[in-house]
């Protein structure tokens, strides 16, 4: 029992120190504002476009109701992370370099993008450094969407279904507090979640489309999943987790825990050696 005490001090104690993401970094030189106006026409082709953010620490927010591909603004004061944008046929990339890296709460360093998409289908890339902020993927046709960053505070949301099926959503972050909700609106046939060490909370909420196959990979965790009182869902565990709390009524068997429903399956298989599983049905 001490053994196990000490496991979940030392599990919230990282945990902690991992999502504050201070850090003693060198000095960055700021100047005026700047700003970056992107506006990209919709394709004439009709094949799925494909978008790329390459952006360094700061504000990320997404949204969508744009009439063009993508549009927006980039507001930044350092100079050297003038941002600029390729256009390349179908595909957009919106790149900024930063060789500096920086303190994701940096009062003096102004790096904020505010984005739109519009209602054409889109693979969606995103490269940060430490940010945080909202990407609302509500109704866009996303087809298929990689987000990849070093640290975040960042909450994904789908609060309308996809218009478009979505081959594969993937989120790989180190020390992050990352929420992902209205999962089932993803349309995606595969999530692909990877964590360092942070809290991670995966909601299952909406209209499920079709069968959907989940992996998670974590270290030293704290991972909430969600799901509807409704959904037919399986989750297996593997890496040894002893730790799961799971609420309301499950079958559990060899290390799989499972619910009936109406809807089709959503199949969750998590690796996790330490840290906490919470499987909450609401």
């Amino acid at each position: 029992m001490k053994v196990k005490f000490l496991l979940i001090i030392m599990i919230f104690t990282l945990a902690t120190m991992a999502c504050s993401f201070s850090v003693n970094l060198p000095s960055i030189k700021t100047g005026a504002m700047e700003q970056l106006i992107i506006k990209e026409a919709v394709p004439v082709s009709g094949d799925p476009a494909h978008i790329t953010l390459e952006m360094g620490a700061g504000i990320l927010d997404i949204t969508g109701g744009s009439p063009d591909l993508i549009d927006g603004t980039i507001d930044y004061n350092v100079a050297s992370w003038k941002p600029k944008v390729v256009r390349s046929g179908d595909d957009v990339d919106v790149i900024q370099n930063i060789s500096t890296k920086v303190s994701l709460f940096n009062e003096k360093v102004e790096n904020t993008w505010t984005l739109r998409l519009g209602d054409y289908p889109v693979d969606l890339l995103i490269n940060a450094g430490a940010y945080k902020g909202t990407i609302d993927l509500s109704g866009v046709p996303i087809t298929d969407l990689e987000i990849n960053d070093g640290a975040s505070q960042a909450k994904v949301r789908f609060d309308s279904v996809n218009p478009a099926e979505m081959s594969r959503l993937a989120y790989k972050t180190g020390a992050s507090q990352v929420t992902l909700t209205g999962l089932a609106n993803a349309n995606a046939e595969e999530i692909v979640f990877k964590g360092g060490t942070g809290d991670y909370e995966l909601d299952f909420s909406g209209t499920l489309q079709r069968e959907t196959h989940v992996l998670i990979a974590a270290g030293l965790s704290n991972v909430k999943l969600i799901f509807p009182p409704d959904m037919n869902v399986q989750v297996s565990l593997t890496g040894g987790l002893s730790n799961v709390s799971p609420s309301d009524i499950w079958t559990i068997k060899n290390g799989v825990y499972e619910r009936s429903g109406s809807t089709p399956l959503v199949r969750v298989d998590v690796e996790m050696g330490v840290g906490n599983l919470q499987l909450s049905v609401r």
